[in-house]
């Protein structure tokens, strides 16, 4: 065996590691969202809110604490940004 030291292992030196099986991170697809124009849902969820407004989805949710232009609804404990404030916020309201 190898000696410990403070609580790990180390290996003996002519110990033999097997580097075949390696797990292979799977990097996920950047999402695609469709022109804000071009949405006909009343409401998106965070990260597409946080795409539209050109923030981070954590910026989004700590405006959710706050008070700031943008409410978001609460439904069954998740977030969603209404898309006509949305619309409003970045000028492109009717």
């Amino acid at each position: 065996m190898g000696d410990t030291c403070g609580g790990g292992y180390l290996p003996k030196k002519d110990m033999v590691f097997n580097y075949t099986k390696v797990k292979i991170m799977q990097i996920p697809m950047p999402q695609q969202f469709q022109s804000l124009e071009s949405v006909t849902k009343p409401t998106v969820d965070t990260a597409t809110a946080a795409y539209y407004l050109n923030r981070r989805p954590q910026t989004l949710r700590i405006w959710a604490m706050n008070q700031h232009p943008i409410r978001p609804l609460n439904i069954h404990g998740r977030l969603a940004w209404p898309v006509g404030e949305l619309k409003r916020v970045l000028g492109m309201a009717k």
